[in-house]
């Protein structure tokens, strides 16, 4: 299959140039990428379920929104004398729980490695949550459910 873009040679199964990097094919039954708005509300939407998959779009998506939406709430607090980003943050707590657990399943871990931000005082755990949310989810289903990537063949 040749590149798009560099019109180098791959093999016919390569997802990805081996030259440039470039997608070579999407999959015919990929989902859309995750955008900010979809992000923010898939994650409301899914405030309680902590099983399933998430993908990387969808974690850092939401990441986003919470570092903006508590220096907007911080700010507001400051200017009205209220505890805008403590509420902020706790609206914004279960659903974050929730969703890292997802994005864990994704790469075949369990929710449970969230703990480890107990221990955010030192350097080396919350860089290994940091690297654990870089990674690439799984390609196809794992033990946690579908490939969230993936539209689903399957009926209900």
């Amino acid at each position: 299959m040749n590149c798009p873009q560099c019109n180098q040679d791959n093999s016919e199964d390569a997802r990805f140039c081996a030259e440039c990097g470039a997608l070579l094919a999407e999959s015919p039954l990929a989902l859309p990428r995750v955008d900010f708005v979809t992000a923010v509300k898939l994650g409301f939407s899914n405030y309680f379920i902590f099983k399933g998959r998430s993908t990387r779009a969808e974690y850092w998506w939401w990441a986003l929104f919470a570092v903006i939406g508590s220096m907007v709430f911080n700010i507001l607090g400051a200017l009205n004398g209220l505890p805008l980003a403590g509420t902020f943050s706790l609206v914004t707590l279960i659903p974050g729980l929730a969703l890292g657990a997802r994005r864990l399943h994704d790469i075949n871990r369990t929710g449970w490695w969230q703990l480890l931000i107990v221990g955010s005082f030192l350097i080396i755990p919350p860089l290994v949550l940091l690297v654990l949310a870089t990674k690439h989810g799984d390609i196809g289903p794992n033990k946690h459910g579908q490939d969230p990537r993936q539209a689903s063949t399957q009926t209900p």
